[in-house]
């Protein structure tokens, strides 16, 4: 549908948003369809205006329904007086599409998990948290107008309502819109039990309102003799907590003490006892009803007077009594009401988010920097992806395609190809963003890379997945994996230029058996190359081979010239030798030359050796310095085959492992038809090449990677 409004507000200095807003509806209320989306948005403003919520917000509620089905265009209300309304209302919209799966049914029960990713849901993907409210008061509306609806609607509305947005009012603290969302909700879902517990009450609402005003005026009264200062609010407990209550206690209606409730708060523990007294002289309490939380909380650390009594016209009113303190770590902090009233548990980063939610509700004068302050910071810790079902999928941060693939099933995993994301093919790294859809491509055969198990690569982010991945290699026929792993052991040998440590000597260092041993772990996927670069390290800064040490006179102090330290010759001038490039720990030895200083060599360095043949009494002892911010030159040469935006790649590769680029040449071999880049690089250590090279090799287009002697 086309929008049909092209009018743009004009805005006079004294007009409001909501103003503007409203008369824009009104202007559209010109037909049957406009007139009843411009009515259902004035009655969620109406609900909205009770929370305390700004204009731009209630504007935004106001204009939602019209919005949604096309009548008032969001690139007119951007270039409009309504320019402040544009986001908010644009956000709305988005959070008006996520709703119950596509597939569901009335009479069939949301799994306890999916329930949850929605209403988590409903707090993640819009920008300004306030708006969840707006949702929800869009709900009540709903139900609202549901009186009429048919049946099956009627039930399907009310159990999304409360699978969903009553408890999320729950956790909210927005009571005023909790009880009715979940009266209205079990009037359509349990119609009988519903009008036996109203008609048990033998009073409407009004009036057990009005029961509750004189209780409090009159406990004042008594609480001003006695000098106690005391804030009291009271309630009428709601027919579906009541009902709960009466299924949970297995009790009748004239058994429950708590149909209508009062709540003390006081400044300290001294006035708690004192109000307590006052309550119990003005009026009897019921023996076996009082609980003193204050000198024993409960397990989450919950603290509170309970008691029971007999009040005016002999009715039964519950009195809870605690400090201002209690009562901010009753609402906000680990005793929050929803975590006993629900039950179950929640991950404590999501109950963090849920306290930050609470307190900005609060009224603040810097209500606008606490929503700054958190907006960056919600929600950071798990992503929620869609199913192609509809089904909503929770992962960790910096989840891939991968991720979600193994969540489905480990086999849609193993047989991972590819995927679509909001129907678009993108690569299994990408990350996943919340409320992306996503749909998994299959092969017909599990066919997992190794690649897979290595973090810094990027494919997967949970580590649960990954041990699935290994999994799969370990299950692997033996001889095959022998087979891939001498593959690998030979290739990350050759990429590193290593020829001089014995294989079964990384295997020991790795406490392997045997070099076999190291080849199964390496094919099942137990062992990445990266361990075996690890093991070369830590072996080459061990020891050096006795044939290749170079023995001369006691030391003399120590030296350090970018990061090597130079023994017996004080500071002088040094250089790396282009011929093999050292990188730590591979042992160096030094050679005087004529007016270029030190030249720095590996100790297997066939012109080192030379040297030290003809010219021993130049050699000199030199071991790598301590500096952490040293770096060392290394030379590769990379095969591929040319491609747009291949430089690019490559360049963020090295940029993101901290290699820089000292010299770059590039030529095309004719009779392959190859790109061969010889690249120079300052490189930290042997790990972090062996990582880089790696991350190279899996570049589209790029054939081979090595090190360059």
């Amino acid at each position: 549908m086309q929008p049909k409004t092209e009018a743009k507000p004009e805005r006079n200095n004294e007009d409001s948003l909501l103003a503007l807003a409203g008369r824009l509806a009104d202007d559209l209320s010109k037909d049957g369809e406009t007139e009843e989306l411009a009515a259902e948005g004035k009655a969620v403003a109406h609900v909205v205006a009770t929370l305390g919520l700004p204009d731009d917000v209630q504007a935004a509620a106001l204009l939602c329904p019209l919005a949604t089905s096309g009548f008032v265009d969001l690139k007119v209300i951007e270039n409009s007086a309504l320019k402040p309304v544009s986001s908010v209302l644009s956000s709305l919209v988005q959070l008006r599409k996520f709703t119950l799966p596509a597939d569901w049914s009335p009479g069939e029960a949301l799994a306890v998990k999916q329930s949850e990713a929605l209403r988590k849901m409903l707090l993640a993907v819009v920008s300004d948290v306030r708006l969840v409210l707006v949702r929800i008061a869009e709900q009540l509306c709903r139900l609202r107008s549901a009186k009429s609806a048919p049946p099956a609607e009627k039930q399907r509305i009310a159990l999304e309502t409360r699978e969903i947005y009553a408890a999320l009012a729950n956790r909210l603290g927005v009571w005023q819109l909790k009880w009715e969302l979940e009266d209205l909700a079990f009037r359509y879902l349990e119609p009988d039990d519903y009008h036996e517990i109203a008609t048990a009450l033998k009073e409407k609402r009004g009036e057990r309102e009005a029961f509750i005003e004189s209780v409090k005026r009159e406990l004042s009264s008594e609480l001003n003799e006695a000098g106690i200062k005391a804030e009291i609010s009271g309630r009428p407990k709601h027919i579906y907590s009541i009902f709960r209550k009466m299924r949970r206690k297995d009790r009748d209606l004239e058994s429950l003490h708590d149909i209508r409730a009062l709540r003390l708060l006081v400044d300290d523990v001294k006035d708690c006892y004192a109000a307590l007294g006052v309550v119990h002289n003005r009026w009897a309490y019921i023996p076996g009803e009082f609980d003193d939380y204050i000198a024993n909380p409960k397990e989450n650390d919950y603290r509170s007077l309970h008691t029971a009594v007999v009040g005016p016209e002999g009715k039964t009113v519950e009195i809870q009594i605690r400090t201002y303190e209690m009562h901010r770590r009753a609402e906000l902090g680990i005793a929050a009401h929803w975590r006993y009233k629900e039950g179950g548990s929640a991950p404590a980063a999501f109950e963090q988010k849920v306290r930050f939610l609470r307190q900005m509700l609060e009224p603040s004068d810097n209500s606008g920097d606490l929503l700054e302050q958190i907006r960056d910071d919600m929600f950071e810790d798990r992503v929620y992806a869609i199913s192609p079902k509809g089904d909503v999928v929770e992962l960790p941060a910096k989840a891939t395609p991968l991720d979600f693939a193994y969540h489905v099933h480990t086999q849609i995993g193993h047989r991972c190809r590819g995927a679509k994301v909001n129907g678009r093919i993108v690569p299994i790294t990408y990350q996943v963003k919340n409320g992306d859809q996503i749909e998994i491509i299959t092969g017909s055969e599990p066919q997992p890379s190794r690649d897979w198990l290595s973090p810094k690569l990027g494919y997967i982010a949970s580590a649960k997945n990954r041990a699935k991945v290994r999994n799969w290699f370990r299950h692997q026929d033996r001889d095959q994996h022998i087979r891939q792993g001498r593959d690998i052991l030979e290739r990350e040998l050759a990429r590193l230029n290593v020829r001089e440590i014995p294989t079964d000597d990384i295997a020991d260092q790795l406490k392997l058996k045997d070099t076999e041993a190291l080849s199964v772990a390496l094919g099942s996927g137990d062992l990445t190359p990266a361990a075996v670069a690890t093991a070369i390290q830590q072996l080459r800064g061990d020891e050096i081979p006795k044939q290749l040490r170079i023995r001369r006179g006691a030391k003399s102090e120590t030296s350090t010239t970018d990061g090597v330290a130079i023994s017996g010759i004080g500071d002088l001038m040094s250089s790396f030798a282009r011929c093999c490039r050292p990188v730590p720990p591979e042992p160096i030895i030094g050679y005087i030359t004529q007016g270029r200083g030190v030249t720095i060599h590996r100790v297997d360095c066939g012109n080192a050796l030379d040297l030290n043949r003809k010219h021993p009494e130049r050699t000199i002892e030199v071991s790598w310095g301590g500096s952490e911010s040293a770096a060392y030159p290394v030379d590769l040469t990379l095969r591929a085959y040319d491609r747009s935006g291949l430089l690019r790649d490559i360049s963020s590769i090295l940029a993101d492992e901290q290699a820089n680029v000292t010299d770059l040449a590039t030529h095309t071999d004719l009779k392959s038809m190859q790109s061969i880049m010889e690249i120079s690089l300052m490189i930290k250590d042997l790990p972090t090449l062996s990582t880089t090279i790696n991350r190279l090799e899996q570049l589209p287009n790029v054939i081979s990677v090595q090190r360059k002697v």
